[in-house]
Order: structure tokens, then C-alpha cells, then sequence
């Protein structure tokens, strides 16, 4: 619970620290992407120190943290280290899902940290799965990388807690390996973050083997390479529950493109990982695909949410430390003003004092 409590605090004093300093963040970014050489096409085959922040510059001596988290920042440090700047522009450039990357955090089990054992995990808790994220965070790949693999980690949290026997071997085994990946759809045009009030339906069969699903989704990242969604859909009207958050059923199914329209939505950022509108008619799902009861969809997936925000907020500190680890590997030839530099090294002092920060400047 500490952890919980220090990833919380951070999160709140740095985002009040970032709001009194946005002005004099704003004018060392502009002058990053317009003069700094460390940004430059001539410098993207260069290693940048920061692969090695897991060791380097993360709190392994944190008194908060406990062996299990040093040793996960460790080992996904040493993970993250073999893709340099080179492999997240190019995945950017071409807008290519970072398989590779995936397959390498995969490959020792990292992607089920906090699943059963018996299916592939690591029977880690929230708090391995927090210090994974902001060390993937760090390594360069920023939120490209982190995007990648966040689905995985808490994502099928309703299928490991109200699935069957049977669902949670077919469903958890083969992404905890890697071998399928799963993408998210809850949001939709017409309701935005009002998920009680999804338009989405799903109508069971008379004989009940299946259900008729028809609607959309937006914001559905990963779709263009995922082969099973995680969806909420709506089986009993809204006007015929006592409770809004009534009548809403999960089912984890195979996403069929037969049934299912995926079209990609145009980003100014994070190109690597793909974001999405679906349209789905005549959708027929296995009912053995339905997770726990039908009508108890959204209590199901806030099992998965409520620790989400925790990695979201993990993944952002992670995120904060990457100007400080800029300057550090940038020539002492860039052209930044000293009031500049002097703004920047005031921000690094304050996330340092709010326990974000790896390594004393100079």
C-alpha cells in the first residue's frame, strides 16, 4: 500500500508543479525541436544514455521499493535497452506497431506480471506491474512502447477474476505468451466517457449459443493488429433497469473483420500504435465468450480500470524523467539560453523533491 500511496502523492505534486512551470516548459520545447541536435534526423543511430535509466538513474535504492520491484526495473531496463532511437522513429515514421518489442517483453513472461502462474504469469501485484511501466516509460519508447503492452497487463483482469476455468486457459495463456493481442473497446462516438450510457447492443439467440452484436467504438487502440477484443456492449435496454450501470455484459471474443469495419484514425502523436473507429453489424459472438453474468459487464471491467489508473499514473513519472535524461546525453553545443536551461534544471530540482527524479545534476 505504500507504493500506492507514493505513486498517488508524486502524481499530484507533479502535475501541480507542471502546471506553475507550463510556460517555461513550453519555450525549452520549441527550442528542442527547432535547434537541439539531440532531436535531429544525423543523431537517431546514436544510443541515448537513458536505455540504461533502469539501472542508472530509476530509485533502486528507494526504500520504498521492495526486492520483487528492483528487480523487475532491472531486467525490463535490460529488455528495453536493445531498442534504441532508431527502432521507436522508425516505428513512428512508418507507423508500425512495435511487434518486436512486444515479443521481447513477452518472451520472459512479462506481459501476465500480475496473471496466475498456472496460465504464464508472474503472480506479481500492482506494484511490479506500476515499476514495469514506468521503466518501459523511460527507456526512450515513451508512450508508444507503454502502449504496446498496457493492454496486457491489467486489461483481462475480469477474465482472470469472474471468467470460468476454461476461459481463463483458452484467454490468458496465449497473450500472456504473446501469441495473440487483445485491444480494448468500451468508448463510443455518441457517449463518449459516459460508458453507462453505451449504445451498443447485443441480443442473445433464442437458443442461447450466441449473441447479435451491432454498433461502434472509437478510440480502439490497437485493433489493426489485434485478434481479440475485450468489449462492453449493452444486453438489456436502458430504460428497462433499475440502475444505469444495469443491463451492460463484457465478452472477450475473437475480433472478426468479416463483421467488424476497423478504420484507422489519423494521429499528430504516438503513430507506432494504432487508434480506431469500429463498426460492427450482425456481429455473432459465441456465448461462451460472455464473461461472468450477463448485466454485470460494468462492474466486471472497473476490476480492470481501477488498476489501470495506477500504471497510467506510473507510466507518466515515467514519462516526466525523459527531458531531465535529454539533457544529460545532449552536446554541450545545443543551442538552449541559460534562462532556458535554468528553467529546465528548476523543474528537474522539483520533480527530484517529489521523489521523481533518478539522479543528482550537476
Amino acid at each position: 500500500m505504500q507504493s500506492y500511496k507514493s505513486i498517488s502523492s508524486h502524481v499530484r505534486v507533479v502535475s501541480q508543479q507542471f502546471r506553475t512551470r507550463s510556460h517555461g516548459l513550453q519555450a525549452t520545447s520549441t527550442a528542442r525541436s527547432c535547434s537541439s541536435p539531440w532531436f535531429s534526423t544525423s543523431h537517431l543511430s546514436q544510443k541515448r544514455h537513458a536505455h540504461a535509466r533502469g539501472i542508472e538513474y530509476l530509485q533502486n535504492h528507494d526504500p520504498d521499493l521492495t526486492d520483487s520491484q528492483r528487480t523487475v526495473r532491472e531486467a525490463i531496463s535490460k529488455v528495453c535497452s536493445h531498442f534504441d532511437d532508431q527502432y521507436w522513429s522508425t516505428c513512428e515514421k512508418d507507423h508500425r506497431f512495435p511487434v518486436e518489442f512486444q515479443q521481447a517483453i513477452a518472451k520472459d513472461g512479462w506481459l501476465g506480471i500480475c496473471m496466475p502462474s498456472e496460465y504464464g504469469g508472474s503472480d506479481l501485484g500492482i506494484a511490479e506491474a506500476a515499476t514495469m511501466m514506468q521503466t518501459i516509460a523511460e527507456s526512450g519508447g515513451a508512450y508508444a512502447a507503454c502502449s504496446s503492452v498496457h493492454m496486457n497487463i491489467f486489461g483481462l483482469e475480469p477474465v482472470r477474476k469472474f471468467g470460468t476455468n476454461d476461459q481463463r486457459q483458452r484467454m490468458l495463456t496465449p497473450l500472456i505468451a504473446g501469441d495473440e493481442r487483445a485491444c480494448f473497446g468500451v468508448t463510443e462516438p455518441n457517449t463518449g466517457l459516459d460508458t453507462l450510457k453505451l449504445q451498443s447492443r447485443a441480443a442473445k439467440s433464442s437458443d442461447g449459443s450466441y449473441y447479435t452484436l451491432s454498433g461502434s467504438k472509437i478510440w480502439t487502440s490497437t485493433a489493426q493488429v489485434a485478434e481479440k477484443i475485450l468489449i462492453l456492449v449493452r444486453t438489456t435496454p436502458l430504460d428497462q433497469v433499475k440502475k444505469r450501470s444495469q443491463g451492460l455484459s463484457l465478452f472477450y471474443t475473437d475480433l472478426n473483420r468479416d463483421s467488424v469495419q476497423v478504420t484507422e484514425i489519423p494521429k499528430m502523436g504516438r503513430a507506432a500504435v494504432d487508434s480506431n473507429v469500429l463498426f460492427f453489424e450482425d456481429w455473432k459472438v459465441p456465448a461462451s465468450d460472455l464473461i461472468g453474468s450477463e448485466g454485470d459487464g460494468f462492474k466486471q471491467i472497473m476490476v480492470g480500470m481501477n488498476a489501470e489508473r495506477v500504471l497510467i499514473a506510473a507510466e507518466a513519472l515515467g514519462w516526466a524523467s525523459l527531458p531531465s535524461g535529454a539533457l544529460r546525453s545532449m552536446p554541450l553545443t545545443d543551442k538552449f539560453s541559460d534562462a532556458q536551461l535554468a528553467r529546465t534544471k528548476q523543474f528537474n530540482i522539483r520533480l527530484r523533491r517529489a521523489g521523481c527524479s533518478w539522479k543528482q545534476q550537476d
